[in-house]
């Protein structure tokens, strides 16, 4: 094998490698991000449809479609330029970039524990919160543009954020790692149609930044004091304190400690199934 053979083979297992790279992270992205799972589905649909028109020879749908694949690329970069911009944004970033460490088990306790403190507090004097808890994907765009505190999580500082006529009562307020880092963000507003119309701006501001990113959000309606937690789209709402306080635990553990939970149950039921044989 001469030299140049070699040089070869290394520049195609680096080209396929960079390209796999490229998918990984874009399908990574799209998976947190439920506007571009929609627009996903909506692009092999058209394609599909154009496949089936092409086969049994349909001319008008075709034609159309035809149109809408010339130009659709044209309006997707135009409607979907915000999250074409977070992808590219997120390709840039380093991964320490979204949450700053991997909280230890007492860290992981101690930040449930404060954050459901003030929540209890809050949902019975009828005060309304919303506060975002940043997991893999960074939150710096919202906190670069809120008020900025950078404290250590505790459930008086919640309350007190929070409190009727605090000048950061109104939008949301960001945890990264077990740091208050600030408080007034604003959100985008979930458009979804499955969302409850008696539901206010909160409830859609929380399901709004977990359809863009992996975020917790939880909310205390101001009205009736109930509890509801957003996380990837999904608004999960009038749950019990004791409720959301599980969701959060089983959220916040780190994917290294999850898979091996699923090993070591796994390893329980084979185990468990030999017994029964033996019996």
């Amino acid at each position: 094998m001469t030299l140049n053979s070699i040089l070869v083979i290394l520049q195609k297992i680096i080209d396929i490698s960079l390209v796999w790279l490229i998918f990984y992270f874009l399908l990574k992205n799209l998976r947190n991000n439920v506007k571009m799972v929609l627009l996903f589905k909506g692009i092999l649909l058209v394609i599909l449809i154009k496949i089936i028109s092409d086969i049994f020879n349909l001319v008008t749908i075709g034609l159309l479609l035809e149109y809408l694949i010339m130009w659709g690329p044209l309006a997707i970069i135009i409607i979907f330029q915000p999250e074409i911009r977070n992808i590219l944004e997120y390709l840039g970033r380093s991964q320490l970039l979204g949450r700053h460490k991997t909280l230890t088990l007492d860290e992981r306790e101690k930040l449930v524990y404060e954050i459901m403190q003030a929540v209890d507090y809050l949902k019975k004097a009828r005060i309304g919160a919303l506060i975002v808890i940043e997991r893999d994907v960074s939150l710096n765009d919202y906190i670069n543009r809120s008020k900025k505190l950078y404290a250590d999580i505790s459930s008086e500082l919640l309350i007190a954020i929070f409190f009727p006529n605090n000048p950061l009562h109104d939008g949301g307020t960001i945890i990264q790692g077990n740091k208050v880092v600030s408080s007034g963000a604003v959100f985008p507003v979930s458009i979804s149609t499955k969302i409850n119309k008696r539901l206010g701006t909160r409830h859609r501001a929380a399901l709004g930044i977990s359809e863009e990113t992996d975020s917790i959000s939880l909310v205390v309606s101001e009205e009736t004091g109930r509890i509801s937690i957003a996380i990837s789209g999904t608004l999960n709402y009038n749950l019990s304190a004791e409720d959301a306080r599980m969701i959060l635990i089983e959220e916040l553990r780190p994917k290294k400690e999850m898979l091996l939970d699923d090993e070591f149950n796994n390893i329980d039921t084979k185990e468990v199934a030999e017994d029964e044989k033996i019996q």
